[in-house]
């Protein structure tokens, strides 16, 4: 633990529903839900005023329509959310060069080591002064706390919440802890919290009161003996600037259950070639690839098979993937699929099968006795065993999958499976393309009438509603057949004059040198 309280935790409100209602002033003060909107599709984030219905992050779609019927319903608009971010995230680079993203909408920053605050006073001034340059420079409000240590710094920014700041000041661990549930202790998920419930534990003063000894009982010489000290406020996890990538994927789920199994292998083929895109922007290669398989009857299975060595070759990505679900049963249907490469390299094996081929002909050469057919057949069958596979089952509705079988690096909670759940498949057929051009919350601009933005569409038309972040009052609605020449899609607007509108690339962490004063 610190002697001040130089660890900052910021968290948008409401991201993603805030930065809808900021640029849709129709929406300001109501309630707005942000997720995938077909039958499958989950809620990424709800506005406060949503919230007061019951409606959250991660619930299914349907359930929310059901508890807020009148609220706005829109699509995600992530190239707009990132680029908002990473104005955000340059903003904390300038506070430290330890910042450590958890997220598009989170992240920790030490402040100490950027000679910003060694003491609660300093530490104050530097959040209040970032509070108002985020809101300055992207129209949108953030939450801030502050601690001694990353736990409490992010127990603080929760009880901030909405456009607050919260400094606890240390020393004052163990009586801020005491009353709370043992689920704000990190590690504790909704399986560990029954165990201890059942056990007698529900607060953080009920695992104190425990000990260790009954802890370890309980869960184990690790987690329960790390669940103690959390419990005692003893958190000396450092913040962390970058987090080496375990694993790069994609997946889709389905609004109908697919059963042709050629339409199946054009999807994990399809997957394939976009988790190769994103494993080379990511600048790696890898060497395991992972398919996920989700039932009918919401069980899930992976495959996997480990390669010679690191690749991106979407080739190989993509023959391993069909090889992976030739072991998997599809009957009675696949409502979600994914792919993704793990083990990952920051080099390139350019040519897996060269390799294999090259080390198949010179055994060939040292054993005396190869032609050049018999050397590249070697080579075919060397290629072709490249890969063990391996395989893990989980039950019916247990949600498992393959480490990366997540779709996204992780936003409003760091939930890479919960941005591929909100995402839907993506369209094959002109009518589902056009249904996805005119999704509710989409952009786009009139030759006449302007930038606005679409209400719904059906039965070939569209509803528009004009209006821009600037404007002071609701827009006016107008209908459009959905290929009327005056009507195309558009770039967000930015919601502050030079603002990010994820039309231009997001802005990238600058490390901020670190200076001796503190304050300033």
């Amino acid at each position: 633990m610190r002697a001040a309280p130089t660890i900052l935790h910021l968290d948008m409100d409401a991201f993603f529903a805030a930065a809808e209602q900021a640029s849709k002033p129709s929406l300001r003060g109501k309630p707005v839900v942000v997720g995938g909107l077909g039958p499958r599709g989950v809620v990424a984030t709800a506005s406060y005023e949503a919230r007061r219905f019951g409606v959250h992050s991660a619930m299914p779609m349907g359930q929310a329509r059901r508890l807020a019927p009148h609220a706005a319903y829109l699509v995600p608009r992530f190239a707009f959310y990132r680029a908002i971010s990473g104005q955000v995230m340059e903003l904390l680079g300038r506070l430290s060069p330890l910042v450590e993203p958890l997220s598009l909408d989170e992240a920790f920053v030490d402040l100490e080591a950027g000679g910003l605050a060694d003491d609660s006073a300093s530490a104050r001034r530097v959040g209040e002064r970032l509070r108002a340059e985020i809101l300055a420079t992207t129209g949108l409000t953030g939450s801030v706390g502050l601690a001694g240590s990353k736990m409490l710094a992010k127990i603080a920014s929760e009880q901030a919440k909405p456009d607050g700041l919260v400094l606890f000041e240390p020393g004052t661990e163990r009586e801020l802890l005491a009353p709370r549930s043992v689920r704000i202790v990190p590690g504790v998920g909704p399986a560990t919290g029954d165990h201890l419930r059942r056990a007698g534990i529900s607060t953080v003063a009920d695992v104190v009161e425990a000990g260790e000894d009954e802890l370890v009982r309980i869960l184990g010489r690790a987690h329960g003996a790390s669940l103690y000290r959390m419990a005692l406020g003893h958190d000396d996890r450092p913040v962390v600037a970058e987090r080496d990538a375990k694993s790069v994927s994609v997946e889709d789920t389905f609004d109908v259950d697919l059963h042709d199994r050629l339409r199946i292998r054009l999807e994990v083929e399809r997957l394939a070639e976009r988790c190769v895109a994103r494993l080379r922007a990511s600048g790696h290669s890898g060497r395991t690839i992972v398919l996920k398989v989700r039932r009918y009857d919401f069980s899930t299975l992976t495959r996997s098979e480990t390669l010679r060595g690191p690749t991106d070759d979407p080739l190989v990505v993509r023959e391993a993937a069909e090889r992976l679900l030739e072991l998997v049963d599809t009957t009675g249907g696949v409502r979600l699929l994914g792919v993704g490469v793990s083990g990952l390299a920051d080099y390139t094996q350019e040519d897996l099968f060269a390799q294999a081929e090259a080390e198949a002909g010179a055994a060939a050469t040292t054993a005396g006795a190869a032609t050049a057919g018999a050397s590249t057949a070697g080579a075919g069958s060397a290629a072709k065993a490249a890969g063990d596979a391996a395989d893990t089952v989980t039950g019916a509705g247990s949600g498992g999958g393959a480490a990366g079988a997540g779709d996204g690096t992780g936003a409003e909670g760091g939930a890479g499976g919960l941005l591929a759940a909100v995402a839907a498949v993506v369209p094959r057929t002109a009518a589902e393309a056009a249904a996805r051009l005119w999704s509710p919350g989409n952009d786009v601009r009139h030759a006449v009438l302007g930038a606005g933005w679409v209400q719904g569409s059906g039965l070939g038309r569209v509803t528009v509603r004009f209006e821009e972040p600037t404007s002071t009052a609701p827009g006016r609605v107008r209908t459009f057949a959905v290929d009327d020449p005056e009507l195309e899609p558009a770039d967000p607007l930015p919601l502050v004059p030079g603002g990010a509108t994820g039309a231009e690339p997001a802005v990238p962490v600058a490390p901020a040198t670190p200076v001796v004063r503190a304050g300033g």
